[in-house]
């Protein structure tokens, strides 16, 4: 792979629709055994037509979709990658091509993080083995999968990896990743290039390129569908015609992608008149990224475009009630602090459970795995523990920031080492084998030995973040003077991000607040980058606000009025804390033992039908609301969803120990059509139909016609949903409804997937078209009785 990113290569186009042309009635890889020869021949068109980057055969070859077949992983994989080889001799490189499982990972979904790895290891095994020449890891919509393929490429093979995702129209994956946070992570893990591909045609997913080349520098791929899916005498046909693709192929080149293929849709054509079209073009030189940046699962922080305030409240030291908790494996105290410092501004969260005699490896991963499936806020893994820190990195879904590493030298042996692999920021701390130094210049000095190393280890600087540590006023009246001369030289001079912890200070002294923030404020002044720090403390933010006023980073000063002409004006609001035990507000947030323990009490004084009507219900709502309007993503409405469901649990117990049950709204049957192996969607939906009390009727996936018609008629079921992911099944969902129509009048449709859209739903039959859960809700409210 030289020649990446320094000319114009070409990835190969659609597979499984030129199969399905074919006659495609089976897995497609199955085809790699029992029609080699149509394989063979599908990889020679892309070769003539240009190509220099052939994908294998070998998207889905992982066991979960092989289940049944009687293939294995190992036979198929090594037969996809040799054919593949064959075709391209010496014309062209072989990418294992490796997608999705088609599940959601834990906590979201019920796929463990390890076994996701395992999967994905065990394809990554037999392609290396049959000699792919880099992976490429395609069409994925969760950063959590993305992670545990990438992990799973990097310890099983040595092999190059390339990534693209499919985001949607607003530029996201299914659980809440932007197109930033995505390709940082991807970027962090170590991909030699990342891009876009499926999804859409150029003309929508070259809107998104901008974006991209914004985030990172390295390399660009862009593989979009052969323009929108259309049926056409029931068979279902892309929209654009070679010419027209490869005339949206350049726009792509000058938006800077370098690497150019197809996907649905797209064949030898297409990719002819691609290579034809941008003949003789160079792809345009990226700008360097220096931004400091670090994500969870659906936000990203820049670091150094304003303060950032680190919140400090989940460190027990000095804190005898989470020292408390935390020895009770109470992570419920866990989830209030952090969702209180969230409310009050922090950015980002430092974690660190350590005390002595506790299992810090065990506790720290529960807290982290904890925090992140009730808050999108990014996490600062606080530990001096390398088992503890690894074990946190590597279950941590995003590129997180670690504190910390210094300058001695088995700091550096030992944590660099687990930052480059896992993709992590380092918070660096100023100190090393002969202490904190005396003045500004011995601790820069150290922070540049540090960057150093981890040049060496692949870590640019744009991911140290240096702390000049804070020393306390009351020992040396110089201290504050050295730190502040410290920032500044790190910011002016080595140019790099830098952060401080502000208590220490302050230590010993009278008017704390005060002191922290008037030290703040002049390490604003000097270039700080970011603050842990108390975020409830008005003095800290309203230093920051000042700041931002003062050097002109508040346009307008819109910022500074509406922070204090409110806050003079608003009445007094009631604190997070005020309301944190209510069920409504338990649910929204996601706390499923507050749900649960809130549910019990209102119980005892409050109507079961009561509860869901006027706080489980009402939540969801609001929680569904949110959702739609893009302010929450969908990891937050499923465990917003759990919430209500353990919410549920103790509505049901309660009324099964007076041998009654809780009442249903109606009966729908979901189903994911005959020959489709995919269940996401169609599980979301279930989850929350569930929670809005309807007697779901849950067929799985792959299930024949007749089947779901016989339930609808058994149930006397008035909606039932279908889901179909691939193009190469909405033919089987036509079927189903066909078959619906005839037999099963009185039941309306509803369908969704990845592949459809509300024109392409109704040409095929179907009353309701649904382009994410809570419409499905909606929908199944408006056509479901409260009847069983």
């Amino acid at each position: 792979m030289e020649n990446l990113g320094k000319e114009i290569i070409f990835f190969d186009g659609g597979m499984g629709t030129l199969l399905q042309a074919r006659g495609l009635n089976t897995l497609p890889e199955i085809w790699n055994i029992e029609n080699a020869d149509v394989i063979a021949d599908i990889h020679r068109a892309y070769v003539a037509a240009g190509c220099n980057l052939l994908k294998t055969n070998t998207f889905g070859a992982n066991r979960i979709k092989l289940s049944g077949t009687g293939y294995d992983v190992l036979t198929l994989i090594t037969a996809g990658v040799q054919l593949a080889k064959k075709a391209a001799g010496d014309a062209a490189k072989v990418a294992l091509d490796i997608g999705s499982t088609g599940k959601l990972l834990a906590p979201v979904g019920d796929l463990p993080f390890e076994e996701a790895v395992s999967i994905f290891g065990e394809m990554v095994r037999a392609g290396a083995q049959a000699g792919a020449d880099f992976i490429l890891i395609e069409t994925m919509s969760d950063t959590y999968e993305i992670k545990a393929a990438m992990l799973a490429a990097k310890e099983n093979s040595d092999l190059p990896i390339m990534v693209t995702f499919s985001p949607d129209e607003n530029g996201r994956l299914l659980t809440g990743a932007d197109i930033i946070t995505t390709a940082a992570l991807v970027e962090s893990l170590g991909a030699c290039a990342v891009g876009l591909n499926c999804g859409f045609g150029p003309t929508i997913l070259k809107t998104f390129l901008p974006q991209l080349r914004a985030a990172v520098d390295i390399p660009l791929i862009f593989n979009p569908n052969g323009g929108m899916p259309k049926i056409i005498d029931g068979k279902t046909i892309f929209d654009l015609s070679p010419e027209n693709f490869a005339v949206e192929m350049v726009d792509a080149v000058a938006l800077g992608a370098s690497v150019l293929g197809g996907c649905c849709g797209t064949t030898p054509a297409h990719l002819n008149a691609t290579t034809r079209a941008v003949y003789g073009k160079r792809p345009a030189v990226a700008a360097p990224i220096t931004a400091t940046r670090v994500t969870s699962f659906s936000q990203t922080v820049t670091l150094g475009e304003e303060i950032t305030i680190i919140g400090e409240r989940l460190n027990p030291t000095g804190k005898p009630k989470l020292k408390k908790a935390l020895r009770e494996n109470d992570l419920a105290f866990l989830h209030r602090e952090a969702l209180t410092q969230v409310s009050q501004g922090a950015a980002l969260l430092d974690v660190n459970v350590g005390l002595p005699g506790i299992d810090e490896v065990q506790l720290l991963t529960a807290a982290v795995a904890s925090l992140q499936s009730i808050t999108p806020v990014p996490l600062v893994i606080d530990t001096s523990d390398p088992a503890a820190a690894e074990a946190a990195l590597r279950i941590y879904n995003g590129k997180p920031l670690l504190n910390s590493v210094n300058g001695k030298k088995e700091s550096l042996e030992t944590i660099l080492p687990l930052a480059k692999k896992y993709g992590a920021a380092l918070i660096a701390l100023a100190l090393d084998d002969d202490g904190i130094p005396e003045t500004a210049e011995g601790r820069v000095a150290i922070a540049q030995k540090i960057i150093a190393a981890a040049a060496r280890y692949g870590i640019p600087k744009r991911d140290i973040i240096v702390d000049a540590l804070t020393m306390t006023l009351s020992t040396h009246t110089q201290n504050a003077q050295i730190t502040l001369d410290a920032v500044a030289q790190l910011y002016q001079k080595v140019g790099v991000s830098t952060v401080l912890g502000l208590s220490n200070i302050s230590f010993g002294l009278p008017r704390l607040e005060l002191l922290n923030a008037g030290f703040l404020a002049l390490a604003a002044d000097r270039g700080l980058s970011a603050a842990i720090a108390n975020p409830a403390n008005a003095a800290i933010t309203d230093a920051i606000a000042l700041h931002k006023i003062l050097s002109g980073r508040d346009a307008n000063c819109a910022e500074y009025v509406q922070r204090f002409a409110e806050t003079e004006s608003a009445p007094a609001a009631k604190s997070p804390r005020q309301n944190e035990n209510t069920l409504y507000n338990a649910v929204l947030a996601g706390l499923e033992a507050q749900a649960h323990q809130a549910t019990q009490t209102l119980l005892a004084t409050t109507d079961p039908m009561e509860i869901i009507n006027t706080r489980l219900i009402p939540a969801l709502d609001n929680a569904g609301q949110t959702f739609a309007s893009g302010k929450t993503f969908l990891p937050q409405l499923l465990k917003s969803a759990a919430a209500a469901t353990s919410a549920f649990d103790a509505i049901r117990d309660h009324l099964a120990a007076q041998g009654q049950q809780a009442e249903k709204r109606g009966k729908i049957v979901l189903a994911t059509v005959k020959g489709d192996i995919h269940d996401i969607g169609k599980n979301i939906v279930k989850t929350l139909l569930e929670n809005y009390n309807f007697h779901v009727f849950d067929l799985g996936k792959n299930v024949e016609p007749e089947e779901i018609v016989q339930t609808v008629l058994t149930e006397n079921a008035p909606l039932v949903g279908l889901s179909a992911l691939m193009t190469t099944t909405v033919a089987s969902m036509e079927e189903t409804i066909t078959l619906l129509r005839q037999r099963a009048p009185h039941c309306k449709i509803m369908v969704g997937g990845a592949v459809l859209t509300e024109a392409h739903a109704k040409k095929i039959g179907a009353d309701f078209y649904s382009p994410d859960a809570m419409g499905a809700v909606r929908y199944a409210e408006t056509m479901c009785s409260n009847t069983t």
